[in-house]
């Protein structure tokens, strides 16, 4: 979760694609418009192993864009394939 952070930090499309698991993955991945995006925090609630091969990580992600500042809070779902993990969807928790 980490390193996807960081990737779109660094607007990395190849290693956010590289990272996602086939069966969901896009094509492609557009983050030209995320070049005014300024990422300014990851707060990992809570990781859940939810099998020997998948995962769960709850996470709330800080940016700005052109000053106005927003939050990602997302749960995401992620499973193990030959030693490496990948990201598989998310779904945004309900508010309280």
């Amino acid at each position: 979760m980490r390193s996807r952070y960081s990737a779109y930090t660094k607007a990395q499309a190849h290693y956010l694609l590289d990272t996602w698991h086939a069966s969901t993955r896009p094509d492609e991945l557009d983050l030209e418009n995320e070049r005014n995006t300024r990422w300014i925090g990851l707060d990992i609630k809570r990781c859940e192993q939810t099998g020997p091969e998948s995962a769960t990580v709850e996470f709330v992600a800080r940016y700005k864009i052109a000053g106005r500042a927003y939050r990602l809070h997302e749960i995401s779902r992620f499973v193990r394939e030959e030693g490496r993990w990948y990201y598989v969807d998310g779904t945004f928790p309900e508010k309280d």
